[in-house]
Protein backbone atom coordinates (compact mmCIF):
# COMPACT_ATOMS: atom_id res chain seq x y z
CA UNK A 1 0.00 0.00 0.00
CA UNK A 2 1.62 3.34 -1.31
CA UNK A 3 2.27 6.28 1.82
CA UNK A 4 2.19 8.54 -0.53
CA UNK A 5 -1.29 11.12 -0.06
CA UNK A 6 -4.48 9.68 -3.04
CA UNK A 7 -6.39 11.94 -4.28
CA UNK A 8 -9.98 10.26 -5.54
CA UNK A 9 -11.41 12.56 -8.83
CA UNK A 10 -14.43 11.21 -9.52
CA UNK A 11 -15.63 11.75 -13.28
CA UNK A 12 -11.98 12.26 -13.99
CA UNK A 13 -11.89 11.36 -17.60
CA UNK A 14 -12.35 14.90 -19.32
CA UNK A 15 -12.80 18.16 -18.73
CA UNK A 16 -12.01 19.86 -15.01
CA UNK A 17 -11.56 16.38 -13.32
CA UNK A 18 -8.97 15.74 -15.57
CA UNK A 19 -7.53 19.10 -15.12
CA UNK A 20 -8.13 18.25 -11.16
CA UNK A 21 -5.75 15.06 -11.75
CA UNK A 22 -2.99 16.77 -13.61
CA UNK A 23 -2.99 19.63 -11.01
CA UNK A 24 -2.82 17.22 -8.34
CA UNK A 25 -0.83 14.70 -9.32
CA UNK A 26 1.62 17.56 -9.95
CA UNK A 27 1.31 18.71 -5.86
CA UNK A 28 3.30 15.03 -5.76
CA UNK A 29 -0.37 12.90 -4.68
CA UNK A 30 -1.24 9.48 -5.95
CA UNK A 31 -4.37 9.67 -8.25
CA UNK A 32 -7.19 7.52 -8.19
CA UNK A 33 -9.32 8.55 -11.97
CA UNK A 34 -12.80 7.56 -11.37
CA UNK A 35 -14.79 7.27 -14.87
CA UNK A 36 -18.44 5.56 -16.08
CA UNK A 37 -18.29 5.61 -19.42
CA UNK A 38 -15.11 7.37 -20.99
CA UNK A 39 -12.80 4.40 -20.65
CA UNK A 40 -10.57 5.37 -23.64
CA UNK A 41 -9.85 8.93 -22.38
CA UNK A 42 -9.43 7.32 -18.97
CA UNK A 43 -7.11 5.27 -20.18
CA UNK A 44 -5.21 8.17 -22.05
CA UNK A 45 -5.05 10.04 -18.55
CA UNK A 46 -3.85 7.27 -16.44
CA UNK A 47 -0.86 6.85 -19.10
CA UNK A 48 0.33 10.62 -18.34
CA UNK A 49 0.30 10.25 -14.32
CA UNK A 50 2.89 8.27 -12.53
CA UNK A 51 1.52 5.59 -10.43
CA UNK A 52 -1.74 6.52 -11.16
CA UNK A 53 -4.86 3.73 -11.56
CA UNK A 54 -8.51 4.03 -12.64
CA UNK A 55 -11.65 2.93 -10.94
CA UNK A 56 -14.77 2.15 -12.99
CA UNK A 57 -18.18 2.74 -11.68
CA UNK A 58 -21.59 4.72 -11.77
CA UNK A 59 -22.00 6.32 -8.80
CA UNK A 60 -26.03 6.06 -9.31
CA UNK A 61 -25.39 2.03 -8.44
CA UNK A 62 -24.60 1.92 -4.78
CA UNK A 63 -23.32 -1.46 -5.51
CA UNK A 64 -21.25 0.29 -7.53
CA UNK A 65 -20.07 2.42 -5.16
CA UNK A 66 -19.32 -0.16 -2.95
CA UNK A 67 -17.46 -1.78 -5.19
CA UNK A 68 -15.09 0.80 -6.21
CA UNK A 69 -14.67 1.72 -2.79
CA UNK A 70 -13.30 -1.96 -1.95
CA UNK A 71 -10.87 -1.27 -4.83
CA UNK A 72 -9.40 1.46 -3.73
CA UNK A 73 -8.09 -0.19 -0.19
CA UNK A 74 -6.67 -2.56 -2.37
CA UNK A 75 -4.90 -0.47 -4.29
CA UNK A 76 -3.87 2.20 -2.40
CA UNK A 77 -5.09 1.83 1.19
CA UNK A 78 -5.73 5.20 1.64
CA UNK A 79 -8.03 8.12 0.64
CA UNK A 80 -6.80 11.90 1.70
CA UNK A 81 -8.56 13.32 -1.01
CA UNK A 82 -11.71 13.32 -2.28
CA UNK A 83 -12.64 15.56 -5.29
CA UNK A 84 -16.71 15.21 -5.97
CA UNK A 85 -16.51 16.44 -9.48
CA UNK A 86 -18.76 14.06 -11.29
CA UNK A 87 -22.26 15.13 -12.78
CA UNK A 88 -24.46 15.15 -15.54
CA UNK A 89 -27.13 17.51 -17.41
CA UNK A 90 -30.02 16.73 -19.64
CA UNK A 91 -31.27 20.13 -20.98
CA UNK A 92 -34.70 20.76 -21.09
CA UNK A 93 -37.60 22.92 -20.37
CA UNK A 94 -38.89 20.99 -16.78
CA UNK A 95 -42.83 20.57 -18.28
CA UNK A 96 -41.08 18.36 -21.06
CA UNK A 97 -39.14 16.20 -18.99
CA UNK A 98 -40.23 13.13 -17.40
CA UNK A 99 -39.21 11.15 -13.63
CA UNK A 100 -36.68 9.33 -15.26
CA UNK A 101 -34.60 11.87 -16.69
CA UNK A 102 -34.64 13.74 -13.40
CA UNK A 103 -33.87 10.66 -11.42
CA UNK A 104 -30.49 9.92 -13.98
CA UNK A 105 -29.44 13.75 -12.64
CA UNK A 106 -30.25 13.49 -9.23
CA UNK A 107 -28.97 9.81 -9.08
CA UNK A 108 -25.79 11.14 -9.53
CA UNK A 109 -26.11 13.54 -5.98
CA UNK A 110 -27.38 10.75 -4.14
CA UNK A 111 -24.03 8.53 -5.59
CA UNK A 112 -21.86 11.61 -4.20
CA UNK A 113 -23.46 11.86 -0.79
CA UNK A 114 -22.76 7.40 -0.56
CA UNK A 115 -19.55 7.80 -2.12
CA UNK A 116 -18.74 10.54 0.29
CA UNK A 117 -20.07 9.02 3.32
CA UNK A 118 -17.75 5.49 2.58
CA UNK A 119 -14.82 7.49 1.95
CA UNK A 120 -15.08 9.30 5.53
CA UNK A 121 -16.01 6.55 7.23
CA UNK A 122 -13.43 3.93 6.01
CA UNK A 123 -10.21 5.87 5.23
CA UNK A 124 -10.66 9.94 6.63
CA UNK A 125 -11.88 8.71 9.81
CA UNK A 126 -8.98 6.55 10.68
CA UNK A 127 -6.86 8.89 9.74
CA UNK A 128 -8.06 12.13 11.57
CA UNK A 129 -7.61 14.13 8.86
CA UNK A 130 -8.46 14.47 4.90
CA UNK A 131 -10.04 16.98 2.55
CA UNK A 132 -13.45 16.68 0.40
CA UNK A 133 -13.92 19.47 -2.47
CA UNK A 134 -16.95 19.43 -4.27
CA UNK A 135 -17.53 20.60 -7.94
CA UNK A 136 -20.59 22.77 -7.56
CA UNK A 137 -21.64 25.74 -11.02
CA UNK A 138 -22.56 29.18 -11.11
CA UNK A 139 -25.83 27.90 -12.09
CA UNK A 140 -26.80 26.33 -8.57
CA UNK A 141 -26.68 29.93 -7.55
CA UNK A 142 -28.22 32.17 -10.54
CA UNK A 143 -29.84 29.39 -12.00
CA UNK A 144 -30.26 28.41 -15.98
CA UNK A 145 -33.21 27.78 -17.81
CA UNK A 146 -33.96 24.45 -19.19
CA UNK A 147 -31.43 23.17 -16.94
CA UNK A 148 -33.57 22.91 -13.39
CA UNK A 149 -32.77 19.40 -12.42
CA UNK A 150 -28.99 20.27 -13.08
CA UNK A 151 -28.95 23.62 -10.89
CA UNK A 152 -31.00 22.00 -8.25
CA UNK A 153 -28.35 19.21 -7.79
CA UNK A 154 -25.49 21.97 -8.08
CA UNK A 155 -27.32 24.19 -5.42
CA UNK A 156 -27.51 20.82 -3.22
CA UNK A 157 -23.76 20.52 -3.42
CA UNK A 158 -23.05 23.75 -1.74
CA UNK A 159 -25.74 22.80 0.90
CA UNK A 160 -23.62 19.42 1.16
CA UNK A 161 -20.87 21.37 1.90
CA UNK A 162 -21.89 23.86 4.62
CA UNK A 163 -23.57 20.68 6.07
CA UNK A 164 -20.67 18.15 6.39
CA UNK A 165 -18.47 20.52 7.54
CA UNK A 166 -20.43 21.59 10.87
CA UNK A 167 -21.21 17.90 11.43
CA UNK A 168 -17.24 17.44 10.81
CA UNK A 169 -16.33 20.15 13.87
CA UNK A 170 -13.39 19.63 15.63
CA UNK A 171 -11.56 16.54 12.80
CA UNK A 172 -9.23 17.87 10.64
CA UNK A 173 -11.08 17.25 7.81
CA UNK A 174 -12.39 20.10 5.50
CA UNK A 175 -15.37 20.81 3.22
CA UNK A 176 -15.34 23.32 0.48
CA UNK A 177 -16.52 23.90 -2.67
CA UNK A 178 -15.77 25.15 -5.84
CA UNK A 179 -17.97 26.65 -8.02
CA UNK A 180 -16.69 27.42 -11.63
CA UNK A 181 -18.82 29.35 -14.09
CA UNK A 182 -18.76 28.77 -18.48
CA UNK A 183 -15.31 26.86 -18.67
CA UNK A 184 -14.15 25.55 -22.02
CA UNK A 185 -14.87 21.85 -21.98
CA UNK A 186 -16.58 19.60 -24.62
CA UNK A 187 -19.71 20.94 -23.25
CA UNK A 188 -19.29 24.54 -24.37
CA UNK A 189 -17.82 23.84 -27.32
CA UNK A 190 -20.96 22.38 -28.56
CA UNK A 191 -22.74 25.67 -28.00
CA UNK A 192 -24.28 27.57 -30.70
CA UNK A 193 -21.85 30.97 -31.60
CA UNK A 194 -24.84 33.19 -30.36
CA UNK A 195 -25.27 31.23 -27.14
CA UNK A 196 -21.87 32.07 -26.40
CA UNK A 197 -21.82 35.48 -27.70
CA UNK A 198 -24.43 35.71 -24.79
CA UNK A 199 -22.41 34.16 -22.01
CA UNK A 200 -19.17 35.87 -22.82
CA UNK A 201 -21.65 39.16 -22.32
CA UNK A 202 -22.08 38.33 -18.64
CA UNK A 203 -18.72 37.75 -17.87
CA UNK A 204 -16.58 40.88 -16.98
CA UNK A 205 -13.19 39.52 -17.75
CA UNK A 206 -14.65 38.57 -21.07
CA UNK A 207 -13.91 34.86 -21.94
CA UNK A 208 -14.66 31.10 -20.68
CA UNK A 209 -12.51 30.02 -18.27
CA UNK A 210 -10.32 27.18 -18.52
CA UNK A 211 -10.54 23.61 -16.71
CA UNK A 212 -6.67 24.55 -15.28
CA UNK A 213 -8.08 27.47 -13.68
CA UNK A 214 -10.74 25.63 -11.67
CA UNK A 215 -8.03 22.73 -11.01
CA UNK A 216 -5.46 25.72 -9.49
CA UNK A 217 -8.47 26.16 -6.84
CA UNK A 218 -9.14 23.16 -6.58
CA UNK A 219 -5.24 22.49 -5.58
CA UNK A 220 -5.39 25.11 -3.09
CA UNK A 221 -8.11 23.43 -1.15
CA UNK A 222 -6.14 19.62 -1.17
CA UNK A 223 -2.54 21.06 -0.43
CA UNK A 224 -2.80 24.49 1.43
CA UNK A 225 -6.14 26.17 2.99
CA UNK A 226 -6.01 24.72 6.81
CA UNK A 227 -8.11 27.66 7.65
CA UNK A 228 -10.70 27.36 4.60
CA UNK A 229 -13.58 25.37 5.53
CA UNK A 230 -17.41 25.37 4.67
CA UNK A 231 -16.82 27.92 1.61
CA UNK A 232 -18.11 28.14 -1.40
CA UNK A 233 -15.00 29.62 -3.72
CA UNK A 234 -16.21 30.99 -7.14
CA UNK A 235 -13.99 30.79 -10.27
CA UNK A 236 -16.36 32.24 -13.11
CA UNK A 237 -13.91 35.79 -14.51
CA UNK A 238 -16.33 37.93 -11.95
CA UNK A 239 -20.10 37.29 -13.69
CA UNK A 240 -21.17 36.27 -9.91
CA UNK A 241 -19.96 37.26 -6.60
CA UNK A 242 -21.75 35.05 -4.06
Amino acid sequence: MSERAVALVTGAATGIGAACCRRLAAEGLRIAVHYRSSEEKAQKLLAELPDAFGLRADLADSDQVDALVKELKQQAGRVDVLVNNAGYNINGPMLTMNLGQYDAVAGLARGTWYLSKLVLRRFMFRKGSGRIINISSVVGHTGNAGQVPYTMVKAALDAFTKSLSQELAGREILVNSVAPGFIETEMTEELPEDIKQAILARIPQGRMGTPEEVAEVVAFLATCAGYVNGSVIHVNGGMYGG
